[in-house]
């Protein structure tokens, strides 16, 4: 059986998203593991309200940014996937890791 590790990194700085990305990518082709993307998703653009006081009332223009998405899946290779999952990513990236287990086809069920 076969293990496909997803990852999805979400940052609101662009710059340093793209460098973790292009970096982890780089290591994945040196270690020759199967990697796919990096998919990019258009940017979020989030509002947040700013109240003058901890009620509602008054309030300041809202706060405006973007999360900007990328996703890398990494099939098969369970080592490298492993010391992927256990690296230390800047604290402006956020990391999900999702892991996938596909059976061969005409795999039994039961």
């Amino acid at each position: 059986m076969t293990f496909v590790t997803k990852l999805t990194f979400e940052s609101g700085d662009r710059a340093v998203l793209d460098d973790v990305v292009s970096e982890l990518k780089r290591l994945l082709e040196r270690k020759g593991a199967e990697c796919k993307g990096p998919h990019s998703s258009p940017p979020e653009r989030l509002r947040v309200p700013q109240y003058r006081t901890l009620g509602r009332g008054r309030e300041f223009s809202p706060w405006s940014y973007a999360v900007y998405t990328r996703r890398l899946e990494i099939h098969g290779a369970d080592q490298i996937a492993r010391s992927v999952a256990e690296r230390q990513f800047p604290d402006s990236v956020h990391v999900e890791i999702e892991i996938e287990q596909k059976k061969p086809l005409g795999h039994r069920q039961q």
